[in-house]
Parts: structure tokens; sequence; C-alpha cells
């Protein structure tokens, strides 16, 4: 796709004709699978034989699990107690400090980005940005890559992909993209403050300016990620939008000047504020409205409908899409969360994830 405005783009938007009301069939189909009466998830991931993993954000200092399995309907701690255990002053290399996305590698292990600050916008403490690869079969952790090598004192490591043997991760906190090689473990920073990975705006929620707990609005730079099912390209954008693609080639190229890569990013989809998203086996992207409380889908061509729209859809944050063509949709209510609510608490209980079934395919990189 060539380069668009943002003008363009924004009228793209604002002249499809109602795309964006909700189906009333697809509506119905929306369906809670889990809920928790207690504990705040911002996240989903399922194996192709059905175990369930979600990532969770703790509302007390030093308290709560990061990471659980879906069990009985229930989340325990994943992959032990002692990974979710992390107090302040404990070893920040060998625990979850703040565990923010997961997913399913494509090596069937479950994958764990680690921000390394217990807090929004906190600092990384050494060690503490890290991935961590989970044996499934065994239940232990197989192997930890850490980040510190690419990060800053401003870092928040948010959330990755896979291409091949490459995972690419955002950095929220200072605007850039990670590039991780698994063959040789090494980090380059591409698009390092790069106009598509800094927030242009503040981040919004129920048509709400969010702000930290310091009552400041919330600025979230480089986000949501989604790598094509061919690889050939990269989907990326700050949380309040648009979303911008660059073919992997100019990520994976280490001789490439960043000015020369600048050159081949693009303007893709008018997306606003955004919990998060999914990319199906077809190409096309779901990402949430956090605003409208809807799920928009882009076209590769990038034309926009709405998949749905329900006021149960409150922070849709990371999606994941099923083998059997359900989209997992975790309603996380982040926007209601003390750290985005100026310090007061607001999240109502139960927190739920929905199933909707979708008949996509899933994109497994």
């Amino acid at each position: 796709m060539r380069a668009i405005t943002m003008a363009a783009l924004l009228c793209l938007a604002a002249s499809a004709p109602h795309a964006q009301e909700a189906d009333a069939r697809a509506q119905a189909e929306l369906t809670p699978a889990l809920k928790s009466e207690s504990l705040v998830f911002n996240g989903i991931t399922r194996t192709k034989d059905g175990r369930l993993f979600s990532p969770f954000q703790r509302q007390q200092k030093d308290k709560g699990i990061q990471l659980g399995e879906w069990i009985d309907g229930k989340p325990q701690a994943y992959p032990d107690t002692a990974w979710n255990s992390w107090k302040t002053g404990d070893d920040p290399a060998k625990a979850f400090v703040g565990a923010n996305a997961i997913r399913i590698g494509p090596d069937g292990d479950l994958w764990v980005v680690d921000k390394g600050a217990a807090e929004l916008g906190g600092t990384p403490l050494p060690g503490g940005p890290k991935l961590v690869q989970i044996d499934l079969a065994t239940n232990a952790v197989r192997k930890v890559h850490p980040l510190g090598g690419a990060t800053t004192d401003k870092s928040f490591i948010d959330d990755f992909r896979f291409n091949g043997r490459k995972v690419y991760l955002t950095d929220a906190g200072q605007p850039g993209i990670i590039v991780l090689d698994l063959d040789d473990g090494s980090l380059r920073r591409v698009l390092d403050g790069h106009p598509s990975t800094v927030a242009q705006r503040p981040l919004t929620g129920e048509n709400k300016v969010l702000l930290s707990e310091k009552e400041k609005p919330i600025a979230i730079h480089a986000d949501q990620l989604e790598v094509s099912p061919d690889g050939k390209w990269f989907y990326y954008q700050a949380c309040t939008g648009p979303l911008y693609r660059i073919e992997t080639k100019w990520l994976d190229d280490k001789g490439a000047s960043e000015q020369e890569r600048g050159r081949h990013v693009a303007l893709f989809a008018a997306t606003v504020s955004t919990g998060g998203t999914a990319i199906d086996g077809d190409g096309n992207i779901y990402a949430s409205d956090t605003d409208n409380l809807r799920i928009l889908k882009f076209a590769p061509d990038g034309t926009q409908s709405t998949l749905v729209q329900d006021p149960r859809l409150v922070w849709v944050d990371a999606m994941w899409i099923d083998e059997e063509g359900g989209l997992w949709i975790p309603a996380a209510q982040m926007n209601r969360s003390k750290a985005m609510n100026g310090g007061t608490g607001k999240i109502v209980f139960p927190t739920t994830v929905y199933r909707m079934a979708i008949g996509a395919k899933p994109v497994r990189n």
C-alpha cells in the first residue's frame, strides 16, 4: 500500500457506512467463557489442546499472581508459586516483576514478556526486562532471554510477535521496536523514536482521558503489533493509533540505516485508542476500540468494518484466535484500574473473557 495521509484515513473511517454498528447475530455469539471475582487480566492465550493462560495485573503492591493457567475456571499460579511471588527487594531476573503479555509461540512453548517494573511507567529494575520461555510439557522455565541490552530507564516492554527465529517487541516507554534474534541472542532497536512509534495524543477509555496515579495524562507509545501470515508485513501502532506497517525485511536488515528504514513506513488504517489486537490466517486484523466498546476488523487492503459492539467490552486487551475459529476476548477494564484512573480503582467484578465464533484461521508464525 502506498503511503496515505492521516486526513484520508480519518475520512475513510468516518465514511464507512455504519460499519461501526454491531451485528445482532454477532452480539448473540459473544459468550462469557472465563470469569474472575477478584483478579484483573490483560490477555489470553490458548494451546492447541485447550489449555488457557492469562497475564494478571497486580492491584496491590507485592501481592497477587502475574501469570496463571485457568484450571476448572479458576487461575492458578504458573509455572509455579516462586515465579509469581516477586516482591520489592527480590532478584528481578528470577521471577515476574511485571508480566505484561503472553502467547503460545510457533514452537508450542508459552512465552511471557516481563517489563521488569512493578508499576505502569516505573523504571525497569536491572535484570528485570526479559522474555521468559516456558516448556508446557514439563511446566518449567526453559530459558530466560534478557532484554536489558536494548532497554533504558524509560523502557516499558509491552508486547511481542514471532517471525521465524526473530521476535519483535514494542517499547511503549522509550518509543521503538526491539528485534531479538533467537539464534544468537542479539538485540537491536529499530524505528527508535520514529513518529510512527510515538503516541500523538493522550490515552482514552470510555471516552475519558486516562490519568496515572499521579493524575497525569497517560501516553503509551509503541504497543500493539502483528505479523502477516506470510511473514512479509509488520503492523504496529502506539496505543492511540493509527496503525502503520513496514515490510519485515526492513526490520531484519542490520545494514539498513534508520533513515532508510523510516522511508518504508506507511500508514495502514485509522485505528483509535486500542487495548489489544489479533490477526487471522487471511491477514484480517482485529483491533479493540476502547472508547466505543467494540472490535474493529481491518481487511488486508485496509477496509474497515465492525465485528461486534457491546457495552460489556470494556477495554478489550490482547485477543487470541483458536484452532476452532473462535476469538477469545478479554474485557480487561484496564482503564478503570488505579494505574489508569488517577489512583482510584473502579473495576466492576467479575472480570470476564468472552469467546466469539468468527470462523477464522489462526496464525502461528
